[in-house]
């Protein structure tokens, strides 16, 4: 029977149409990031996970792609677990060992014994010492309820032959815990020392630490590649995305958030998308009301829930902040931030006056406000620029600026761009004091919304401008002489593969809105000429090659 083909939830496949689409769109941004003086790189599709791992808060981390070492490393592990007797040898004898030390000394160190035990096994891998030092840790006391078992003790023979710990042990502990064992962080990490990317800025944070002599700070660089999460999938919502980003590392100066705001502006005009919404905040300016609320502790849990403001509404926001710890009192004093309102600069004097015990608050504000104030001076194309005081973003490395960016009123969708300040985002690779910013555009999310407005009008499918008819191999030979001449002149060309009717291959050219369709017969061959119809018109002419080159160009 056929397997019925599929792909994975969450992940798509692209027509040649969708892919000239996408196309469009990356090279409408590129050319903005050059523009603004952006060089490209690229970074692998995978990291080490620990490049990765808690860089993202607990949501995050749950969501990262792990990749298994080579294909068999976990059927391995679970063979070995289950069906090895030599290690149900060895666990008659640690706990034989083990026994005996309980019985002499109250400071006995369970951990560090079975370490020192396991690592005496010469003929076990790294890896096989690893799982077993992380079972037995993690099933200390079901193995000595089992040792202690009377059925055991007094079965002297069957222990000897150890067929009691195959038929026995391992059936009755071991495999119910298989799953405990496999799903544990330090057996993850030796069975997954890699993962997909989560998104496009750790790995550029790994990058410029590790090519810190290559560089010349400051460093402006973009990037345009795949990222994936382990999402529910929904609208707009992937697995397997790209991000393009653009991010300038190793300046604290506040003219580059400026610049962003007018990158996104520039981005989105040229697109055609106008009335986007560029929502702007600061990380200083939460942690300020964190901080007169008296949650300064619970900062995280305060931006995540204040983040979902427009996804689950002021009652949902306060229900996840009372889950999170965060005390009644608290949530009273920031209610006002649910429906603040105004303009910007109305926004930020009440910020301003809010603020006014918080040092990091004012200083966020200020920030703020130099950004506002010089996108006011400076104009926008078509974008709107608005303070929003909920917008969080939810991830740990922002310190400063906070970016998000929505599409048109009347289009449902999440944000199609974000991004902010990280002043200290490659210290977890070790280098210190090197702070950055940077912004995203979600293509995917851009895609789908310029569908809906009916912005992909003028985006054109690649396509041939001329058809050689295929009347034979004699005759397909004199055309691929000229064919061979115009793709020297970068005209799009080729020939209709095979010795089709003419309706089937005019068929063809029509469907496929080639311009200019090629016939070459005995008469034309003996002349050396070609005939060129022209679609549009119908109208037909003989000419040389030179002419031909001149017509289609």
């Amino acid at each position: 029977m056929a397997q019925k083909p599929s792909i994975p939830k969450g992940t798509r496949d692209f027509s040649p149409t969708e892919v000239a689409k996408r196309t469009y769109i990356f090279s409408t941004i590129r050319n903005v990031f050059e523009t603004f003086g952006f060089q490209p790189i690229e970074t692998p599709s995978f990291e080490n996970s620990d490049t990765l791992m808690g860089k993202y808060g607990d949501e995050g981390d749950r969501l990262i792609f792990k990749i298994l070492n080579s294909g068999d490393y976990f059927k391995d592990i679970q063979k070995q677990v289950i069906e090895n007797l030599d290690f149900a040898n060895i666990f008659y004898q640690i706990f034989d060992a083990i026994q005996y030390i309980e019985d002499k000394s109250s400071e006995f160190n369970y951990e560090e014994y079975i370490n020192e035990y396991i690592e005496t096994y010469n003929e076990l891998t790294t890896d096989e010492k690893k799982m077993l030092l992380n079972y037995f840790t993690l099933n200390k006391k079901e193995f000595i309820a089992f040792y202690e078992n009377e059925e055991v003790l007094d079965n002297e023979e069957e222990l000897e032959d150890k067929s009691y710990f195959k038929e026995n042990f391992i059936e009755e502990l071991v495999k119910p815990n298989i799953d405990k064992l496999l799903n544990s962080n330090k057996l993850t990490a030796s069975i997954s020392e890699k993962a997909l990317r989560y998104d496009l800025t750790v790995p550029f944070a790994r990058y410029v630490v590790q090519h810190q002599n290559e560089i010349e700070f400051p460093f402006k660089r973009y990037q345009m590649q795949p990222v994936w999460r382990a999402d529910r999938p929904q609208k707009g919502r992937f697995r397997e995305f790209y991000q393009c980003d653009a991010d300038v590392v190793g300046s604290k100066g506040l003219w580059q958030e400026v610049e962003f705001v007018q990158l996104y502006d520039a981005v989105f005009s040229k697109l055609r998308l106008f009335g986007t919404t560029i929502k702007l905040n600061n990380r200083k300016i939460l942690a300020g009301i964190a901080e007169i609320i008296g949650e300064a502790d619970k900062l995280i849990d305060f931006t995540v829930a204040l983040d979902k403001l427009d996804k689950i509404g002021a009652e949902g926001v306060t229900k996840e902040m009372l889950e999170k710890g965060i005390s009644e009192t608290a949530i009273e004093k920031v209610q006002p931030l649910f429906s603040f309102n105004g303009t910007n600069q109305e926004k930020l004097n009440q910020l301003q006056v809010l603020l006014a015990d918080s040092v990091e608050g004012t200083n966020g504000v200020n920030d703020l406000r130099f950004v506002i104030d010089n996108i006011e001076i400076l104009g926008l194309q078509s974008a709107n620029l608005e303070i929003d005081v909920t917008l969080a973003r939810g991830l740990n490395y922002y310190t400063g600026a906070i970016y998000e960016v929505s599409a048109p009123n009347g289009v449902q969708m999440g944000s199609i761009g974000g991004g902010g300040r990280y002043d200290d985002l490659t210290g977890i690779f070790g280098l210190k004091d090197m702070s950055g910013v940077g912004i995203s555009f979600g293509l995917d999310r851009i895609y789908l919304v310029l569908e809906e407005l009916n912005l992909f009008d003028a985006v054109e499918l690649p396509k041939p401008k001329v058809l050689f008819v295929n009347f034979g191999d004699k005759e397909a030979a004199f055309c691929m002489k000229a064919l061979v001449k115009l793709r020297e002149h970068n005209i799009k060309s080729e020939l209709y593969p095979d010795s089709s009717k003419m309706k089937k291959q005019m068929n063809y050219a029509n469907r496929r809105e080639i311009p200019f369709v090629v016939m070459v017969g005995s008469s034309e061959i003996e002349k050396n000429i070609y005939t060129v119809k022209i679609m549009q018109t119908g109208e037909q002419q003989e000419c040389s090659l030179e002419e031909l080159l001149k017509i289609t160009q």
